[in-house]
């Protein structure tokens, strides 16, 4: 192997062990006085995250490229744009689904019964955003350089999926149901 492709290989590695070093730091919430009321679980959606999804889509690019005057830096800058649009997502995601975590873990805390299931369900989707994130942000990276599609569907059903659970153990009473 040549010395320039040993150089990409450790880049490529310490900048993927850099993402996972911050992901996992940014996902450990910061404090667990979290202001758990009905209204506030009531707000938590994932349809605020819905645009997102289209965020990165190509085909505002490809009509970008169509019109008259197009240059190709026009959709650097707004590849670039968007990019900075989406992290902006992706941190708000985070820390919603930190607040949710943390929620759960009061809320089990001060349970009259265990719930090992629930503390289960807890770790693995954790771990499941974690890794998802992680993946989510080297896949953005190489989009930013013009590589490749961001697909942040998994972090969402991971999302929703434990929102539904915290929703799950608050009285349908108390959400105005």
């Amino acid at each position: 192997m040549e010395l320039g492709g040993v150089f990409l290989m450790m880049l490529a590695c310490i900048f993927s062990a850099s993402v996972i070093v911050l992901t996992i730091r940014r996902a450990a919430p910061l404090s667990t006085k979290l202001p758990v009321t009905a209204t506030w679980v009531e707000e938590l959606s994932t349809d605020r995250y819905r645009p997102m999804l289209r965020l990165l889509d190509g085909e505002d690019f490809r009509v970008l490229c169509a019109q008259p005057g197009y240059k190709p830096e026009m959709i650097a800058r707004l590849r670039r744009q968007r990019c900075q649009i989406f992290r902006g997502y992706l941190r708000s995601l985070q820390d919603d689904f930190g607040h949710v975590c943390v929620a759960l873990k009061l809320l089990m805390v001060h349970a009259k019964e265990d719930r090992p299931d629930l503390a289960s369900v807890l770790i693995r989707s954790r771990f499941q955003f974690a890794l998802g994130m992680v993946l989510v942000q080297i896949r953005l990276a190489f989009y930013w350089c013009g590589v490749g599609t961001v697909d942040a569907a998994n972090l969402l059903r991971t999302f929703d999926h434990l929102q539904f659970e915290l929703r799950s153990l608050i009285p349908s009473v108390a959400l105005g149901a």
